[in-house]
């Protein structure tokens, strides 16, 4: 990477959250993994040109939604989470699940489908030729412009209200609701502290900004700092990947945690997709809202922070409901879907 960007290419592709192990050498592993760790294309220049779908409509099919874990085995999981916390271990962990189905067609179709239908700011599609990526992320992962770094980590959930009044409620009590901006301040914290290991002038400008999105809103914060804009790509990566907005607080604790309790490597969900320039500027989104497939499997992670004071039923709702922009959607196309539904 750093010899390619030396003779002046860009590098563009994704990180996959696994590699983030490799960072620490308490979390690394010596194994091999069927997923990439890293995979990035290396190109002379960007090409900027709209690209269609073969066609306007979806190409394809959705079946078998199903997630890859009973809310029985969920509910036991975040106990434990909450034990881990109960003795101080961590303040937060984010735990992920997977929903799993069945795609045949055209998935740069249901990219733009989807897409189409739930606009975000950080879209990315990537096909290699053996799978395809299809990412509707509403998260920035960094942003760095010459010595110029910003990071705008995601934390909080809240359903919009089905008529103007409703939505302008549910709107106030999230952004005011104590649990929510918990969160959002403990990982807006960790990536001051993340971003000052290789910066200076780290400043957390916006607190608690909310997102509106179709179905549902979001809250962020800002981050900024000052850093060498001729930092190497491993020093980077090393201090801030991956986002503490998708492990918990502290850290390396929360990683070590994640890897016991979840039931299969995340993948390309909540590592790092976007590219590099010569001049070393960066933009990399999280993909979260993103969905892999290989050879009609797919899957798309869906994750929460659990702090102290989330149950399980609360938790396990609000998945369902990062997850209904894709389960609403193939609802509407007559797709069987074994989810339960508020």
């Amino acid at each position: 990477m750093e010899s390619a960007l030396k003779s002046g290419y860009y590098l563009a592709g994704f990180f996959s959250y696994e590699a983030g192990y490799q960072f620490e050498d308490s979390l690394r592993e010596n194994k091999t993994y069927e997923f990439p760790l890293i995979y990035l294309g290396v190109y002379k220049a960007p090409l900027c040109r709209g690209i269609e779908p073969k066609r306007q409509s979806l190409d394809g099919s959705l079946k078998e939604l199903r997630l890859n874990i009973t809310q029985d085995k969920y509910s036991a999981n975040i106990q434990e989470i909450r034990r881990y916390i109960e003795k101080g271990d961590v303040y937060q962990i984010t735990y992920c699940i997977k929903l799993l189905f069945q795609f045949a067609g055209d998935p740069f179709s249901l990219y733009h489908t989807l897409f189409r239908e739930q606009p975000v700011p950080y879209p990315a599609y990537i096909d290699t030729g053996l799978f395809q990526i299809l990412s509707l992320s509403p998260e920035m992962f960094i942003k760095k412009i010459a010595g110029s770094a910003v990071t705008k980590p995601m934390k909080g959930t809240w359903q919009r209200g089905s008529w103007l009044a409703a939505d302008l409620t549910n709107r106030w009590n999230f952004q005011y609701d104590e649990k929510n901006r918990a969160e959002n301040v403990m990982i807006a914290d960790l990536l001051r502290n993340d971003l000052g290991r290789v910066g200076v002038k780290i400043r957390a400008p916006k607190l608690f900004e909310v997102a509106k999105y179709r179905k549902l809103f979001q809250m962020t914060s800002t981050v900024t700092g000052r850093i060498d804009r001729d930092i190497s790509i491993y020093g980077l990566f090393s201090a801030l990947f991956p986002s503490g907005s998708v492990t918990g607080a502290p850290k390396i604790r929360a990683m070590g945690i994640i890897r016991g309790l979840e039931l299969e490597e995340r993948k390309i969900y909540t590592g790092a997709i976007g590219y590099i320039s010569p001049d070393r500027d960066m933009f990399f989104n999280i993909p979260i809202r993103t969905i892999l497939i290989n050879q009609g499997l797919a899957e798309m992670g869906i994750g929460g922070g659990i702090v102290w004071d989330s149950t399980a039923q609360g938790e396990w709702e609000e998945g369902l409901l990062k997850a209904r922009f894709l389960t609403d959607f193939g609802a509407n196309f007559r797709v069987p879907c074994a989810l339960p539904r508020r």
